[in-house]
Formats: C-alpha cells, structure tokens, sequence
C-alpha cells in the first residue's frame, strides 16, 4: 500500500525529485521503493529520463487501478476494525531522537498503554536522515517528530515550544540572556546529511534569513549528539527546541533563547493509508485526548 501510494505521487508530479520533496524522503528511497514495486510485479512502471520520469503503459494502467486499491483498502479496514474487540498485535511508533521521552509523548504512550493492555508498543529511534523514510517504507506504522512534516503526512499537534541557540560556553554572546538571528548572521552553522530533506533543514535554520543572507553551514552531523559535541568544538552553532537545555546539558554549553526563531512544533505523524489501521486510530484517540495539547 505505502508503495502504491508513493506510485500515485510519481505520476502525479513526474520527476523524482519533486515527488520526493513532496513526501520529505530522499530520493534514493523513493526510487528504491518504485523498483521494489516493479519487481513485485514483474513489469516496468515508470521510464527514467533526464531529470524527469513518464509512465509506461503499464504504469499509466497500474496507477489508475491503484487509486481504486487505496480506497476499497481504507474501506475494509473500516470494516474490520467496527467489527474487532479488543486490539491486540503490535504498533510500531518511531521517535526522533528523544522525542518520546518528552511529556507530551510519553502522555500519549501510558494513555494507550492503560486503554488497550494487549497491544505491544514497539518505541524505535529514528535519526535525521530516516526520519521519513521509516514512514514511507513502512518500518514504521506512526512517528513522534518535529515540523515541519511532509504534505503526505497527516498528523496530530502536540506540543509547542520556543527555541534557542546553543552556543560554547566562553563564546561571546554565551552571557546573553536572548540573541536575535541578526546577530548570529556571522556564524557558521552545522549542517545534514544530504539524505536529509533540504527543505526540512533550511525550515529549522531559517535559510536564507529575512533579508536574504545565505547561512553559512559548517560540519555536517547525523544525529543530535554529534550536533552539540560540534558546538562544543566551537566550530559551529545550532538551533534545538528549548527542552535540549534539560535533554541535552553538557560542560561547556550554554543554550540562548532566540525569540525570532519561531516556535519547534511536536506531532504524532502518519500516513494516510495507515489512518484507520486499528493499533494507529488507537494511538491517534489517545493523541487526541483533551490534556494532549501542551507547551514542552
């Protein structure tokens, strides 16, 4: 199903890249995930060519039956879950991070936990780079994760907080009680992996800034701890949630408010093929329950 799916958004936009953008995975997975298809069944659906794709006859006919597919799945599901008792089996919810270790996910979690005693909860961590791979491959049925997410996704809000500079502690600006971007212009900021959604990245630090400056991006890292030991090196900065001041303290480390940042938004994801699975309306009843909604 999330293969099909992902067919539907290739035809729809005609080039890897824009359909990829689309989704917030890379474009390796969303090619690996096409040929999976093909070789499952057996034919050729899309022709590469240059910077775009069309679709083979072949292709056209698939994508046309696999919106009908799509539906009638999300119809039997329905079906099935209006009919089922108690839920039982096993929902696997990735974590960016320590995401779910936050109040708001955590709450979300023991909430399920108490309501349906017989569904295993499989918590994985997911890294920067498979974030939204792990959704759109399927090795993941729901996600805790920080905006902003894929249109593709769907997805509860349920936490906000501020945001702030982490900066080495004998840095200059380390004694400031809040800093503005402007004042930051100058320095060199960690960067991400290529695999990373560009637009994701750029979204979190604010590139190009309001007048139009390009950040200058620094060392590349793969998760949050190489992030802060960067800082700590004093060869760069980043920008975290507020919440990595109690997650995340280390010797040496000094995090700043910065108020023009914005706010860092925490949601339970999804995708919309995997709404009205049983296990995920579980999670998503238990998301949506009135003390969800908090600053973190």
């Amino acid at each position: 199903m999330h293969q099909l799916r992902l067919l539907l958004i290739v035809a729809e936009e005609l080039h890897f890249g824009r359909a990829a953008a689309r989704v917030f995975i890379s474009q390796p997975a969303l090619s690996q995930q096409i040929r999976a298809l093909e070789e499952r069944l057996g034919v050729a659906l899309i022709e590469r060519r240059g910077g775009g794709v069309r679709l083979t006859p072949a292709g056209s006919a698939v994508a046309e039956q696999s919106r009908a597919v799509v539906q009638r799945m999300e119809r039997l599901l329905q079906v099935a879950d209006a009919h089922a008792g108690a839920i039982t089996g096993r929902v696997r919810v990735g974590s960016l991070g320590a995401e779910a270790a936050m109040p708001h996910a955590a709450a979300v979690l023991a909430r399920l936990r108490d309501h349906h005693p017989h569904l295993e909860v499989d918590v994985r961590t997911v890294g920067f780079i498979q974030q939204f791979d792990s959704l759109a491959n399927g090795e993941v049925d729901a996600a805790f994760l920080r905006g902003p997410l894929p249109a593709g996704f769907q997805s509860h809000q349920l936490a906000t907080e501020s945001r702030v500079v982490c900066l080495a502690a004998d840095d200059p600006l380390a004694g400031e009680q809040t800093l503005t971007l402007a004042r930051l212009a100058d320095r060199v900021v960690v960067d991400m992996p290529r695999e990373v959604p560009r637009a994701w990245w750029d979204h979190l630090t604010v590139n190009p800034r309001p007048d139009g400056t390009p950040v200058r991006f620094g060392p590349v890292v793969r998760d949050t701890e190489a992030m802060v030991l960067a800082v700590l090196q004093q060869r760069a900065i980043t920008f975290l949630p507020a919440s990595a001041r109690r997650l995340y303290p280390r010797p040496g480390l000094v995090y700043v408010d910065v108020p023009d940042l914005g706010d860092s938004v925490s949601y339970l994801a999804w995708l919309p093929a995997n709404r009205d699975l049983p296990a995920v309306r579980a999670l998503r009843a238990a998301a949506r329950s009135p003390q969800q909604r908090q600053s973190a």
